[in-house]
C-alpha cells in the first residue's frame, strides 16, 4: 500500500473556549480523513491536539489556584470530548507536553544550534500577550496588536533568535516552483507579498525569570522556548521525528495541513522556514481556511460572539452541524454564521430532501410490497443507475482536486433532488393501480431503495451518524463501508425493510433565532 494519507489540524490553545471556528477545523479534517479511508486505497493518519505552554496559560492556572500541568491536564478532556460530541475520527491526539514531544523540540533547538541557526542577542519590540506574538513599531495598527487590536508591552531582553532572513530567498523560489503549496490562490499570494519585505530574524525564547511554563531551552535553562516554535514541531513529533524513522519516513510530509487564515504566517512562513533548516520536506499543502464571522466581527472570547458547537449539537444534532459547516461555504472564504441559515438548510435540505424522501420511499414499499425488496429489472445503464455511479467520482474529485466539501456534498444532494424528481415524474401511486404496470413499479422501487442506499455509504465522510441509520433501515449495516459500495445493485431482493424514526424531524421556528 502507498503512504498514508496524513492530515492535520492546528493545534488549539488549550485556555481557549471551543466555538464553531475550532469545529469547522476539524470537522473538515474529519471529511477529509473519513473519505480517504471510504476509498480504501491507503491508510488514514489524522492527527488533532492541543498547544498548552505559554505566559497566558501560566496567568490562568495561577488564577485557578493550580498547578500549571494540572490546569491543562482538566482542560484536556473537553476539547477531546466535543471532537466526540462531533464525530471526529482523529488516530491521535497530541500535546505539547507530551515528553516525547518536548524531547524533539529540544532535540532540534541543539541541531540548529549546531548549525549556526540559532543565536543570542537584545531583543527590542512590542509584545501583545493574548496572541503570544512580538511586532516591530512598524508592524502596529494604532499602536496595538495588528491581529488582536489590544494593548501591546514594549519589551528589551536577551533572547535566541532563529535565523529566518537566511532562508527567505529559498522560500520566495519554493513559491514561485510550487504554485499549490498554499491554498486559496489569494492567500498564497499574500504570503509571498509578506515575503517582499526583509523577513526579520525570530526570537524564539523567553527569559524563565519571566515565563516558567514552556519548554527548557536545551544546555541554558534560563530560558523557555516560544510556544510558537514550540507548538509547530507538533506536525513531525507527532509522527515520531528523530525517533523512529521508519515511521517517520512512513507519515511524512503531511499531505494537508489545515489551518484559519489567522495563522497562515506562522505556517506559511515560519514552518517552512524551520523545515528547511533541519533538512525536512515540506508538506504537501497548506490549506488557509476563512472565518466564521457573526455581524461581520470573527468570533473570539474577547468580542463574546462565540457560538458553542456543543449546545447547537445538543439542539440540532451533530450530523445537521457538520452538514451546515461543510455545505454552506466554498473552503477558503469567510462564511457568515446564521442560526436562521441553520435551520433553514435543515427543514430544507435534511428533513425535506433527503429525511422526506427516505420515508415516502420506505412508506410506499410498505404499501405495495408488504416492506418487501422486489424483484427487478433495472438496466445498470438507465439515467438513476448511471447517475448514481458517477457519484462517487464527483465527490473524490471535488476533495482530492477542488479541496471543496461543499461542491463534494452538492454532488450526493443533486442525486438526493434527482431522486425526489424521479418519484414525481414516475407516479408509483399511478403504475400500482394497472397490473401491465407491475414491473415498471418494481424497477420503481428497487431504483429508489437502491440510490438511497448508495447514498446512505457516501454520506459516511460528512454525515456519519445519518449514514449509519440510513445503512441500518436498508438492512445493509453489515455490508463492507469502502468504494465498491457505489456498484450499483448491491440491495438484495426479498429483504423486508421497516421504516425507522424520521431523519431529521422537521423544525418548526416561529420567530428569529440569530445570535448576535
Amino acid at each position: 500500500m502507498s503512504k498514508p494519507f496524513y492530515i492535520t489540524t492546528p493545534l488549539y490553545y488549550v485556555n481557549a473556549k471551543p466555538h464553531i471556528g475550532h469545529a469547522y477545523t476539524t470537522v473538515l479534517c474529519d471529511a477529509f480523513a473519513r473519505f480517504e479511508r471510504f476509498m480504501g486505497e491507503r491508510d488514514v493518519f489524522f492527527m488533532t491536539g492541543t498547544d498548552e505552554h505559554g505566559e497566558k496559560i501560566a496567568e490562568a492556572a495561577a488564577e485557578s489556584g493550580q498547578e500549571n500541568q494540572a490546569f491543562v491536564d482538566g482542560i484536556v478532556p473537553h476539547f477531546k470530548s466535543l471532537w466526540q460530541s462531533l464525530g471526529i475520527s482523529y488516530d491521535y491526539f497530541i500535546r505539547t507536553t507530551d515528553m516525547q514531544h518536548k524531547e524533539i523540540v529540544q532535540t532540534i533547538l541543539r541541531d540548529l544550534v549546531k548549525k549556526g541557526d540559532i543565536y543570542k542577542g537584545e531583543y527590542k519590540g512590542w509584545y501583545c500577550t493574548p496572541c503570544e506574538s512580538f511586532w516591530t513599531q512598524s508592524q502596529l495598527v494604532e499602536n496595538k496588536c495588528p491581529d488582536c487590536q489590544r494593548d501591546v508591552t514594549e519589551i528589551i531582553e536577551h533572547n535566541y533568535f532563529f535565523k529566518l532572513a537566511k532562508y527567505q530567498d529559498f522560500l520566495l523560489q519554493y513559491f514561485k516552483e510550487h504554485a499549490g503549496f498554499v491554498i486559496p490562490k489569494s492567500k498564497s499570494n499574500e504570503v509571498v507579498s509578506f515575503l517582499q519585505n526583509p523577513l526579520e530574524d525570530l526570537c524564539i525564547t523567553r527569559p524563565k525569570a519571566r515565563l516558567s511554563w514552556g519548554i527548557p531551552f536545551p544546555d541554558d535553562e534560563e530560558y523557555v522556548v516560544y510556544v510558537w516554535f514550540d507548538a509547530l514541531i507538533n506536525y513531525i513529533s507527532g509522527v515520531h521525528y528523530s525517533k523512529d524513522e521508519k515511521k517517520f519516513k512512513q507519515l511524512w510530509p503531511a499531505d494537508v495541513h489545515m489551518i484559519g487564515k489567522d495563522i497562515l504566517r506562522q505556517h506559511a512562513v515560519y514552518w517552512p522556514i524551520m523545515l528547511k533548516a533541519i533538512g525536512v520536506d515540506m508538506p504537501k499543502v497548506i490549506v488557509a481556511h476563512g472565518w466564521w464571522t457573526i455581524q461581520g466581527a470573527k468570533m473570539s472570547k474577547s468580542r463574546k460572539n462565540i457560538v458553542d458547537p456543543v449546545e447547537l449539537v445538543k439542539i440540532y444534532g451533530v450530523d445537521p452541524i457538520r452538514y451546515y459547516l461543510l455545505n454552506e461555504v466554498i473552503l477558503g472564504n469567510d462564511g457568515a454564521y446564521s442560526e436562521d441559515l441553520l435551520i433553514q438548510k435543515y427543514n430544507t435540505d435534511l428533513a425535506n430532501d433527503l429525511g422526506n424522501l427516505m420515508h415516502r420511499v420506505f412508506a410506499m414499499l410498505k404499501k405495495y410490497y408488504q416492506g418487501e425488496v422486489p424483484k427487478h429489472y433495472v438496466k445498470k445503464d438507465a439515467e438513476l443507475p448511471a447517475l448514481m455511479t458517477s457519484m462517487i467520482q464527483e465527490v473524490s474529485d471535488a476533495l482530492r482536486q477542488k479541496m471543496n466539501p461543499q461542491d463534494a456534498t452538492g454532488a450526493i444532494w443533486k442525486r438526493v433532488r434527482r431522486l425526489n424528481q424521479f418519484v414525481e415524474e414516475t407516479k408509483p401511486w399511478t403504475l400500482a393501480k394497472d397490473e401491465k404496470q407491475k414491473p415498471a413499479l418494481a424497477n420503481f422501487m428497487y431504483t429508489c431503495l437502491e440510490s438511497l442506499r448508495m447514498i446512505g455509504c457516501l454520506l459516511y465522510p460528512f454525515l456519519p451518524s445519518t449514514s449509519d441509520k440510513m445503512r441500518a433501515l436498508l438492512k445493509v449495516a453489515d455490508q463492507p463501508m469502502n468504494a465498491s459500495s457505489q456498484i450499483w445493485g448491491q440491495l438484495s431482493e426479498g429483504v423486508v425493510l421497516e421504516p425507522g424514526e424520521p431523519l431529521f424531524p422537521r423544525l418548526e421556528v416561529e420567530e428569529s433565532t440569530d445570535q448576535a
